[in-house]
């Protein structure tokens, strides 16, 4: 059975064009191979309040958008364009390089409304990190739904409860979006090589007898499996991935291996050619 290795906390920073994310206090290689974890808001907007993300590159890495409140639209340099509504999934593999821009719709604008989402950032292996972009946009009403006593959970990647999600990912991924009711027990199975982490963003459940509060990020130790106990109604994600045992150099969007790839990609951006 795996248990609770490490509680991360965490802290709440303003991105893009100013919209509120609350973040676990450490990244990188300690959530290995997920680089980044924003909860976005809840937060209610009045009219003409809602702020998303301008236009901005990425290079080496996947973005994932979860939207559970709200709509965002996006709209990339390779003229793809599209709208998120409450309970679609956005998987973008950056790859070589693109840029986008994911803002509030302009119903969102007009009329303001809650907001609530998360957004991570999934690390590719060398190997992969220079391929094609490629998006992939699953609406709520494809998104499959797993459910027991108690327990409803949104599969976005991976298996829960022996319901899979047809998403393709390049490297083995497990996202799930799970709400328990008090009381609730849950059963997840996993690869045993798999790193697995639990961000609870309401109520609270234990594992092992280790109680998790809203906004803590849990990261477990080894095992096939964990059986997670909800002491309050709760929400949680799970996720887990493969360790990708590789150098990690960062600046801002890119993600690379290298110092010497990350000032390539600066240049290619600036040169126009990034995408």
């Amino acid at each position: 059975m795996r248990a609770v290795k490490s509680v991360v906390p965490t802290h709440t920073v303003l991105e893009g064009g100013g919209f509120k994310v609350r973040r676990p206090a450490a990244m990188g290689m300690l959530m290995s191979p997920f680089l980044l974890l924003d909860e976005m808001g809840p937060v209610d907007y009045g009219p003409g309040e809602a702020v998303g993300a301008p236009w901005h590159p990425h290079r080496g890495f996947e973005t994932v958008t979860y939207l559970m409140h709200g709509e965002m639209e996006h709209e990339d340099s390779a003229g793809n364009k599209g709208k998120l509504t409450p309970g679609d999934v956005q998987w973008m593999t950056a790859g070589k390089g693109i840029i986008h821009s994911e803002l509030p719709t302009e119903k969102m604008m007009q009329e303001g409304g809650l907001m609530h989402g998360f957004q991570i950032w999934v690390n590719l292996p060398a190997k992969d990190k220079m391929m094609a972009p490629r998006y992939q946009d699953i609406m709520a009403s494809e998104s499959p739904i797993a459910q027991s006593d108690g327990v409803w959970a949104r599969v976005v990647a991976g298996e829960c409860l022996g319901v899979e999600s047809s998403i393709d990912t390049v490297i083995p991924i497990t996202y799930v979006h799970v709400k328990m009711e008090k009381g609730a027990d849950l059963l997840k199975d996993f690869e045993v090589d798999l790193n697995a982490m639990l961000y609870v963003f309401k109520g609270e459940i234990k594992v092992e007898g280790k109680k998790l509060k809203d906004g803590s990020l849990a990261l477990l130790t080894n095992g096939s499996q964990v059986v997670i106990n909800a002491t309050k109604d709760s929400e949680f994600l799970i996720l887990a991935g493969p360790e990708i045992n590789e150098p990690i150099a960062r600046y801002g969007p890119f993600v690379m291996n290298t110092r010497e790839e990350i000032m390539q990609a600066i240049e290619d951006y600036r040169n126009g050619i990034l995408a």
